[in-house]
C-alpha cells in the first residue's frame, strides 16, 4: 500500500516542478518582451536653461552650465550656435528602436560671444527626410574574387627584373 502512495507523490512532485519550470519560461518570455527606454543625448537642466539670460550670458558661462554642446553651427557669419541634442527611443524585443522624444536646444550668440537667443525645438518641429537610394553607374563589369585571382596569372613584368 505505500509504494502507489509514494508513486502518487512523485508524479505530483513532477507536476508541480513542471508548472513551476512553464510559469517560469512564460515570465521570462513576457519580461523578454517588454519595452526597453534608452535616452541618448544631453540631458538638460531646467534651472540651469532658465539662468540663461540673451545679452548677458557669454559661452564660458553656458559651457560651465550645460556642459559642451552635441555640435555647433558649420557658418559662423552672424556669430556662433550651439546645438545640445538628445532622443529618447524604445525598443521591444529584436524589434527596431522608435523614437518616442527628441529635442534639441539651439544657443545662438553674437560676435562677442554673448548669448543672442534660445530656441528649443522638438519631434513636432522636425521633418522627415528621405534618402536618394540611386547609385552612380561604373564603368566596366563586376568580377568575382576567383576571376580576379585567376586573371592576374602571366600578368607579370619581367622588364624591371634584373638578370646575372
Amino acid at each position: 500500500m505505500l509504494l502507489p502512495r509514494f508513486h502518487n507523490l512523485r508524479w505530483k512532485n513532477r507536476a508541480r516542478w513542471k508548472s513551476l519550470v512553464c510559469v517560469l519560461a512564460l515570465a521570462a518570455g513576457v519580461a523578454a518582451c517588454a519595452p526597453r527606454v534608452d535616452f541618448r543625448g544631453a540631458k538638460i537642466d531646467e534651472d540651469a536653461l532658465k539662468s540663461i539670460q540673451a545679452g548677458v550670458s557669454n559661452q564660458n558661462q553656458i559651457a560651465t552650465l550645460l556642459g559642451s554642446p552635441s555640435t555647433t553651427s558649420t557658418f559662423d557669419q552672424w556669430g556662433t550656435t550651439w546645438y545640445y541634442i538628445s532622443a529618447e527611443t524604445e525598443a521591444v524585443a529584436f524589434l527596431a528602436p522608435e523614437t518616442i522624444d527628441q529635442q534639441v536646444l539651439s544657443i545662438a550668440f553674437d560676435k562677442e560671444g554673448k548669448v543672442k537667443e534660445v530656441k528649443r525645438y522638438g519631434m513636432k518641429d522636425g521633418r522627415q527626410v528621405d534618402f536618394v537610394s540611386r547609385e552612380t553607374p561604373t564603368k566596366g563589369r563586376e568580377i568575382t574574387v576567383l576571376e580576379q585571382l585567376l586573371g592576374n596569372f602571366g600578368r607579370f613584368n619581367n622588364s624591371g627584373a634584373s638578370t646575372k
